[in-house]
């Protein structure tokens, strides 16, 4: 059996929350309140992700200053140009962007101005796609995205729009080769209504906000509404998953085709992948990758990114 990334690689998980606006944009806290009310929620890291506009002047947060050892920063903001196929503003994640990252030029596109923040050493997520309503077409479009925003808790609390899953399962059937973010989007205009719904676990040999940033590239995180994913493990003929305790695990791929196991805060599902005589995933088309899911009693559920057949050997 294969224990595949993130639960194979060195290092610990970490908590964090990349996507939160302060009242440097249109957020309802001071940065430095953000920042507490993360870090009195047991979070290891956070992202204020400022709407990078011209109204707000700009803003990169730099919480620099907010940093400790036992809690970090990542900088970065939400980038925003014209437009996609609905005629609205992109909304563009983008983690570890430096502090002096120029503004967008009146004729820059949304996927131009992505290309640029992952040149600039940003790592980039299509944000909240259910919400802004992007087309397939609009998600290929954006080819410098690491990730797709794959559950956005402000939206899906405020506007049932929370989603993104169905474009990260069609890019993949493409070919892009995608990670999935849960995040918050927090504004704390309403109180916490809008937080601690969404956030990732990072695996990371310490929570320096480099190496941080450079596990999020590498795809060493997985995404959680609150149940943790302690390990998947790949063989020839089955997968283990181990979890905290959860009532559903499920195995799903490109197509309709899935699997799934049901229980009572169970910590562990067996799939057999050659039951009765029929092998359940190939190397090619929709078959080419999987994802995991983990439902507990509450309904809230962790996700894997999408795990490719071919890059497990």
């Amino acid at each position: 059996m294969l224990s595949i990334a993130p639960f194979s690689t060195p290092g610990r998980f970490w908590r964090g929350n990349l996507h939160t606006h302060s009242n440097l944009s249109d957020g309802g806290l001071a940065p430095e309140a953000a920042v507490a009310a993360y870090k009195r929620n047991g979070y290891d890291f956070l992202q204020l992700s400022e709407h990078f506009l011209d109204r707000y002047g700009w803003p990169i947060a730099d919480t620099r200053a907010l940093r400790s050892n036992a809690f970090t920063t990542l900088i970065g903001a939400e980038l925003h140009a014209m437009a996609t196929s609905v005629g609205e503003l992109w909304h563009i994640l983008a983690v570890g962007l430096p502090l002096d990252f120029p503004p967008p030029s009146a004729s820059e596109t949304g996927p131009e101005l992505a290309r640029r923040a992952r040149k600039a050493g940003a790592f980039v997520a299509i944000a909240h796609p259910a919400w802004s309503q992007l087309t397939e077409d609009d998600g290929h479009a954006l080819d410098a995205a690491h990730a797709v925003e794959i559950y956005n808790h402000g939206c899906a609390v405020e506007t049932d729009r929370g989603d993104g899953f169905y474009l990260l399962d069609r890019l993949c059937n493409l070919g892009r080769r995608l990670t999935a973010i849960a995040t918050d989007d927090a504004h704390f205009n309403h109180g916490e209504r809008d937080a601690f719904g969404g956030f990732v676990e990072v695996k990371a040999e310490s929570l320096d906000p480099e190496a941080l940033l450079a596990a999020l590239k590498a795809g060493h995180f997985y995404a959680s509404q609150g149940p943790r994913l302690h390990d998947v493990r790949v063989g020839r003929d089955e997968i283990v998953v181990e979890t905290s305790p959860v009532d559903t695990v499920a195995l799903l791929t490109g197509a309709s085709r899935a699997l799934h196991v049901p229980g009572s805060h169970m910590t562990r599902a067996v799939f057999d992948l050659a039951g009765g005589g029929k092998k359940t995933w190939t190397e090619t088309g929709p078959d080419a990758w999987f994802r995991v899911v983990a439902i507990d009693a509450a309904g809230r559920r962790a996700w894997t990114n999408p795990i490719w057949l071919d890059a497990l050997g």
